[in-house]
């Protein structure tokens, strides 16, 4: 059974699906494992360490019965599929669009990674939490190489500095992740999130919880938000605008599956902010949780500096691909058996987990 490893065509999409470490495991397990030549060489994995994990760079990695892409495949990857082939990655879609159609046609079975349920069972497989744990560090990193000060308290011959107030919205696995990592550069850090079972997890990261009285909860299913009525999104804003306004750093991390970005930072109060804050916006991809980021650009408006990067695992390649391919690897790992005749893939709807991350024609 072979895997192939092609690379990635999207710009500024540096991961690899599998790294070296983890194709010589695919390897000892029977499987037959075809790179494409360079595809590892922007995470910092090279050909030769691939060819040493036992891969072969020669060959079509698309021509392979499971391949294994970090993101969407494009029309002319998906006519280089193998009919018949399963296909692991992001599909990155939430209706069928020309690509699902195209791999539907081809009969590709391909499993979303994105739609990993969330449950205990498929936690090593769960790649949404891993690349976001990794947003969520980059974005404090972004956020304090851009801001003109100190995270934390300084105290110099020459005199002291306060530590920053740092502001984080969403405490999904991102936006714990921000906090954790804000709280050691030594900022001051609040946090607020829709879904109120996330106080106890703000608190117990150092951080305090801002709490707003809407008169109905977010919390949604399989521990995601939810989106709130328009009476409740009007009063979030008007009760979160003091809190913002005092904020020399805001990280946001709000998203809903399949919706668009809620809208938590207006214009109005980007301009009550301090000259030379920040606003790093992890939603800017889907409209952005703040109305003025721009989808990969860094900009200046009403003197705040606002970061709307939207691959920030991509900017830690190395660390990104390893996670992602531990993640696969513990999928494959429910999906193919050994028996006396070599290696077989098992049905993908007996598991609840595949069968949540197959896409159909009618999905």
């Amino acid at each position: 059974m072979r895997i192939g490893i092609p690379r990635e065509s999207i710009s500024g999409e540096k991961r690899v699906a599998s790294t070296p470490e983890v194709v010589k495991k695919f390897v000892a397990k029977g499987f037959e494992v075809v790179v494409a030549p360079g595809a590892g060489t922007a995470a910092g994995y090279t050909d030769q360490a691939y060819q040493d994990a036992g891969a072969s760079l020669a060959g079509d990695a698309f021509d392979a019965d499971i391949v294994v892409k970090v993101r969407k495949p494009s029309l002319d990857e998906v006519a280089s599929l193998r009919s018949g082939a399963v296909y692991i990655g992001l599909i990155e879609t939430c209706e069928t669009d020309a690509v699902l159609e195209a791999l539907f046609e081809k009969q590709v079975r391909a499993i979303a990674m994105e739609r990993i349920p969330r449950i205990s069972r498929a936690q090593s497989m769960d790649v949404l939490s891993s690349q976001s744990n990794i947003a969520g560090y980059r974005a404090v990193i972004e956020a304090a190489a851009h801001y003109g000060h100190f995270f934390p308290m300084m105290m110099t011959a020459a005199g002291s500095s306060k530590p920053a107030r740092v502001v984080v919205l969403g405490a999904g696995v991102a936006g714990l992740q921000a906090i954790a990592t804000a709280r050691r550069l030594g900022a001051d850090v609040y946090a607020y999130d829709v879904r109120p079972e996330t106080r106890e997890q703000i608190e117990s990261l150092g951080a305090k919880a801002i709490e707003l009285d809407l008169g109905e909860s977010g919390a949604g299913e399989g521990g995601y938000a939810k989106e709130l009525s328009d009476e409740a999104k009007a009063k979030q804003q008007a009760l979160l605008a003091d809190e913002l306004a005092k904020a020399h750093v805001i990280i946001t991390t709000a998203l809903i599956p399949c919706r668009p970005a809620p809208e938590l930072i207006p214009e109005t109060v980007v301009q009550r902010m301090r000259q030379g804050a920040v606003i790093v916006d992890l939603a800017a991809a889907n409209g952005g949780n703040c109305p003025l980021s721009e989808p990969d650009q860094v900009v200046e408006k009403h003197g705040v500096t606002l970061v709307g990067h939207t691959n920030y695992p991509a900017m830690m390649a190395g660390d990104a691909s390893a996670f992602f391919a531990r993640n696969v690897a513990n999928l494959l790992d429910i999906m193919v058996e050994k028996t006396d005749d070599g290696l077989v893939l098992k049905d993908l709807e007996a598991d609840e987990i595949t069968q949540a991350a197959l896409l159909r024609p009618e999905s």
